[in-house]
């Protein structure tokens, strides 16, 4: 029971404080670390701790699942080479320069030990850095990189604090034996993820019922992560390649009703475990110092060291391998340099969250390692996640306007989308002439004007903003119809001429119709 009461606690604190930061504008992210954090010192309040395992095989595989298949697979193929310098050579990178730095300041630390920590806090979260870019409207292309970087670079920094805890606990580990660990990992994983790609795409594409659709995509992160995780492959990699594989054929894939409830479903799962995470790393604080066993300003300097060389080194990293690629002619043909406000704002996008804590947990107990001081080792980490995600997200927003980072351009946006809509509306116009056959000319006539009104509505967007729309108006009258028509199935209801099947079922139609009308689509 104690269980479920801080179940209930988690989900309430997180829908009150997102409530909260939306009202004062600040990012849900940080207020939720920052009321974690208060909360872990009031005796009695959900007081949970957390298992590892619980955000490595509860919580990640989830949120990367969605995270994968809302990316864009064109988008992700053409920024395949900054995704992967950052997702794996800057990992391996900060990973280095933690190791080294730690090592300096613990010189009686085994050196695998410093570097276990480094491959812990070196991979920035998946959530907080894109809820910031896509918050304050960064480009689109600076948005996929840094969504391309947080699902490749947690298998990079698992894998690697695998290797070094292998060598922390007297395994034997060489160049062979790494690149065989690598290679398991990324082969498998992508092996897995492949297949589970195709046998759930088929799977999909013979299953009619929307229920059935949706409870398989719920269960689909583990049934390819745990099994690739039985053959020592990395999950990560599998849930990634899964996602993106069955996300870019979903159009085809599921018919309209099942992908409308999946894509309800994601963005609720979605909210709460992303709330989750961050509402528990704020709440480990008071355990977490009570682990401590080195004094305070000890820790408070290797706590400021660990967090300048988390930031400084994706800074030295960045700079150089966005503009010395570019000395290669085929990738300065293919894409040219760009200026110096996007590395920047990337360079300064690097929060850490969920499976930083995680991997912290996981550190071996001092007694199966070279001796280390473990719960200094996961102050540290805890340190990191909370000085990123308040220093770095709280002032991101205002780095990007400094630098006028331009956004997307809105007009260009919308007359794309304007011109596929009047090739789209044509196609349909075509088919339905072809299976027309002895229809009645009303409803042909009916469709033709969807098509029409549809074609409109996109060339409508690149007009002035100050002036309601044929469109608009049409969706503000159709509003007030509805609203109308509900209040009359709802007397007819509460009077007894229908039943309360058929009140829902009228209701269902109305909302369908109403959220069409969000979009302008009818």
């Amino acid at each position: 029971m104690h269980g479920l009461e801080n179940i209930v606690g988690l989900i309430a604190v997180v829908v009150a404080t997102s409530v909260v930061a939306r009202r004062i504008g600040v990012l849900s992210p940080i207020l939720l670390v920052l009321v974690g954090i208060g909360i872990s010192f009031i005796p009695g309040v959900l007081e949970i701790e957390l298992e590892p395992e619980v955000v490595l095989l509860g919580i990640l595989p989830p949120i990367l699942y969605v995270a994968a298949l809302e990316t864009s697979v064109p988008a992700f193929r053409f920024n395949i080479r900054p995704i992967l310098l950052l997702a794996v050579g800057l990992v391996l990178f900060t990973a280095a320069a933690v190791g080294l730095t730690l090592h300096m300041l613990l010189p009686e630390v085994p050196l695998a030990m410093c570097f276990a920590l480094g491959a812990v806090v070196a991979p920035p979260d998946a959530v907080a850095a894109t809820a910031v870019a896509r918050r304050i409207g960064l480009p689109r292309r600076i948005v996929t990189v840094l969504e391309g970087e947080s699902l490749i670079n947690d298998a990079t920094a698992l894998v690697t604090l695998r290797v070094a805890v292998a060598a922390a606990v007297g395994q034997a580990v060489d160049a062979w034996s790494i690149t065989r660990t690598a290679s398991i990992a990324v082969i498998g994983g992508v092996a897995i993820g492949v297949a589970g790609g195709i046998i759930l795409g088929f799977l999909h594409k013979r299953i009619n019922n929307p229920l059935i659709d949706n409870a398989m995509s719920l269960l689909t992160p583990w049934v390819v992560f745990l099994p690739a995780e039985h053959i020592h492959a990395s999950g990560v990699v599998a849930v990634v390649v899964c996602g993106l594989a069955l996300g870019h054929r979903m159009p085809t894939l599921m018919s309209a009703a099942s992908r409308l409830q999946m894509d309800a479903f994601w963005r609720m799962v979605k909210f709460l475990l992303e709330g989750a995470v961050f509402l528990l790393v704020g709440l480990q604080l008071r355990a977490l110092i009570e682990e401590v066993e080195r004094s305070f300003w000890f820790t408070v300097g290797c706590l400021a060291a660990v967090i300048g060389v988390v930031i400084v080194a994706r800074i030295a990293w960045l700079f150089p391998t966005v503009y010395l690629a570019r000395l290669i002619p085929r990738v300065r043909r293919r894409d040219q340099a760009p200026t110096l406000a996007a590395p920047a704002v990337i360079s300064w996008a690097g929060m850490r969250g969920a499976v930083t804590l995680a991997a912290a947990l996981s550190l071996p107990a001092p007694a199966e390692a070279e001796d280390y001081p473990r719960g200094l080792f996961v102050i540290l980490a805890f340190g990191v996640i909370v000085a990123t995600l308040v220093l770095q997200g709280a002032t991101l927003p205002a780095v990007a306007r400094r630098l006028n980072v331009p956004g997307d351009d809105e007009k260009e946006d919308a007359l794309a989308e304007a011109s596929v809509q009047h090739e789209a509306s044509r196609a349909g116009k075509a088919r339905l002439e072809e299976v027309a056959d002895d229809a009645p000319e009303g409803v042909v006539e009916r469709l033709r004007q969807v098509a029409l009104s549809r074609s409109n509505l996109a060339w409508e967007r690149l007009g002035r903003s100050d002036r309601e729309t044929p469109s608009a108006a049409y969706a503000r009258l159709r509003r007030e119809m509805l609203n109308a028509e509900r209040e009359v199935f709802r007397r007819a209801r509460d009077t007894g001429k229908i039943p309360e099947e058929t009140l829902r079922q009228a209701q269902r139609d109305m909302d369908l119709e109403e959220s069409l009308l969000e979009r302008g689509d009818l």
